[in-house]
């Protein structure tokens, strides 16, 4: 296993631009709790009210229900007495949703390198979340390489050699309009004789048609299949927070096409409320590796249940 760990002042502040960050617009993360309950009195009406605010927060109704089922047995057994215990009750509940999701990518030592296939849909923030890996990865002491999978946007192309000469790591790349799949396995082809222990591959996010963008990224993982029975070693999708209930959709789609083994939220600085992440910890279970906040390469760290819980609530 590589890796080193992130340094707590770093991690400290990450975690207070977050809170700055995702509590700011009219939304149940801004909305003073005290407002539900003028009076101090938590009863049926505040968790009614609160319900609303957490719909239309992106929780998704599935994962609101949830959390105001077990709210009304708090409310039962009298322990929410004031606007802090409802404070407290709503956070164990956000808190007790994410755990189970968080759980930070580990890159294992191997002969070959680790591939990443990295899909989402265009504007997502997939091209610029690699360029963050990259220089996490090799910040971590690992040696690193990207393939410019996405071959139908010249500028992809272009963006992705932009962030190898910023990170200083070597990008595979062929001529516009280039198959894909091939593209990535010349890349493995590179990365193994170069002894790369970490290769992230760029995939396409927009085809003609949602069939077709699922079926070449099934070809893709196949003919890396083809190369190293084990890889890919991680299929993650890149999701743009501000997306709400579309992001949870691409989501659905991306794992039932492809078996998604991590996700990496962004944009969480956008116009997200912040919510949409409960609903696809709650819906899908699939690790969120990693969470963005900014354009900085500091603004993506490594997912935390209780840091998130606590930048929304705290």
């Amino acid at each position: 296993m590589f890796g080193k760990k992130e340094k707590p002042e770093k991690k400290k502040g990450f975690v207070k631009r977050l809170r700055a960050r995702l509590n700011r617009g009219d939304s149940w993360l801004t909305y003073d709790l005290a407002n539900l309950a003028p009076g101090g009195k938590i009863d049926e009406n505040t968790l009614e009210e609160l319900e609303s605010l957490l719909v239309m927060a992106d929780v998704g109704v599935d994962t609101t229900e949830r959390i105001i089922t077990d709210l009304q047995k708090r409310l039962a057994r009298k322990e929410l007495g004031d606007v802090d215990a409802l404070r407290r009750g709503l956070r164990d509940d956000v808190e007790k949703i994410l755990t189970p999701v968080e759980q930070p990518l580990v890159i294992d030592k191997r002969e070959g390198p680790f591939v990443i296939l990295m899909i989402g849909v265009n504007g997502a923030g997939k091209t610029t979340t690699i360029g963050k890996l990259a220089r996490r990865f090799r910040d971590q002491g690992l040696s690193v390489m990207l393939a410019a999978g996405d071959t139908f946007r010249a500028a992809a192309v272009e963006q992705l050699q932009a962030w190898g000469e910023r990170n200083d790591v070597p990008v595979i790349a062929q001529q516009a309009g280039a198959d894909p799949a091939a593209v990535i396995f010349d890349a493995m082809e590179a990365a193994k004789a170069r002894g790369i222990d970490v290769l992230l591959a760029d995939t396409a996010g927009r085809l003609q048609s949602q069939a077709g963008l699922m079926d070449e990224l099934a070809k893709v993982r196949r003919v890396i299949g083809r190369h190293d029975e084990t890889a890919p070693h991680e299929v993650m999708l890149v999701l743009d927070a501000s997306q709400g209930q579309n992001a949870l959709v691409q989501a659905e789609k991306f794992h039932e096409a492809l078996g998604l083994t991590g996700i990496a939220v962004t944009k969480l600085d956008g116009s997200a409320k912040g919510g949409i992440l409960l609903a696809i910890a709650d819906r899908l279970g699939v690790p969120v590796r990693f969470i963005g906040i900014g354009e900085a390469a500091e603004d993506m760290q490594p997912f935390s249940a209780s840091e998130f819980a606590e930048a929304l609530l705290g």
